[in-house]
């Protein structure tokens, strides 16, 4: 796996919860790559949930790093400190008609189990289409209900996307070049009132203006590129290579995530494990097809 330019990587994890072993397997393979590649690996805050700014993870996340030894090129970037430029870029998807209002209520739509400022993590290989009630509500009564100031979010209309970029190729460093299909993905939500911006729209933006050309991410996120390689072609933005990489499971197959207490890298280092240790374990899992079953610490 070798790329012909210098990469400039990033580690973007969202500070919710302790860090486990699977955040510490994307922060090493952003290190890795970039460094592989005469290159730069930057650190991104992910906080546009008001539930992720917590300041206590992340000076938890910040100490678990630094234990580590992973370093990281450059300043930090934070997302809630970005909100001006993401709602300069809504503008602009105003401005190209791009955007719709949905008045569905967040229980009309549980069934889309969306959260919009977290990533989508799912095992799904692609977009999802289902139908958009609000995307055909007609003008007058679009008018009347935002006047009345009915509570609304505003979604991405990706059959006009479509209309306007057609259907536009990315590279992935495990799975080849892959075709983005608009109109089969769903209208996802970019912005609503509790949360001015949305996952999605941060994560393009923020990639484009830190210049990262590689976009190294736990391949449940690959669901979410045909979005972000749609969002990148309205917008007039460089498209980077993605790397998604290979998740760390439990014996059962069961994705590690930040409800494993166990895998935490606090518990870890309570439990006697050196950073050494932590990153030959996470080696061994990622070649014994992801599975960690960690040795005791010597």
């Amino acid at each position: 796996m070798s790329l012909l330019f210098p990469v400039t990587t990033r580690f973007a994890p969202t500070p919710s919860g302790a860090m486990h072993v699977g955040h510490v397997l994307a922060a090493f393979t952003a290190r890795h790559l970039a460094d592989a590649h005469g290159g730069r690996c930057l650190l991104r805050i992910e906080d546009i949930d008001s539930r992720a700014r917590d300041v206590r993870w992340v000076d938890q996340l910040m100490e678990d790093l630094d234990w580590l030894g992973i370093r990281f090129d450059g300043e930090v970037m934070v997302q809630s400190q970005r909100f001006d430029v993401y709602a300069a870029v809504l503008r602009e998807l105003h401005d190209k008609e791009l955007l719709y209002p949905c008045f569905c209520s967040r229980s009309m739509r549980r069934h889309e189990n969306e959260d919009i400022a977290r990533a989508p993590h799912t095992t799904a290989s692609g977009c999802t289409h289902r139908p958009d009630r609000c995307r055909t509500l007609q003008a007058d009564e679009i008018e009347r209900r935002l006047v009345d100031g009915e509570p609304h979010s505003w979604r991405i209309d990706m059959h006009r996307v479509q209309d306007l970029i057609g259907c536009p190729t990315w590279e992935d460093l495990y799975a080849g070049v892959r075709r983005c299909i608009p109109s089969d993905c769903e209208d996802v939500i970019l912005s609503r009132k509790d949360t001015p911006t949305s996952y999605h729209l941060a994560v393009v933006v923020d990639d484009a203006q830190q210049g990262v050309n590689l976009v190294t991410r736990g391949r449940d996120l690959m669901a979410s590129t045909p979005i972000h390689r749609a969002l990148q072609a309205v917008l007039g933005l460089p498209t980077p290579v993605y790397a998604h990489h290979p998740l760390l499971r439990d014996s059962k197959g069961v994705r590690l995530a930040k409800r494993d207490h166990a895998t935490s890298i606090a518990s870890l280092r309570e439990a006697g494990y050196s950073p050494a240790q932590i990153l030959s374990e996470i080696r061994s899992a990622v070649s014994n097809g992801g599975i960690w079953n960690a040795n005791q610490p010597r």
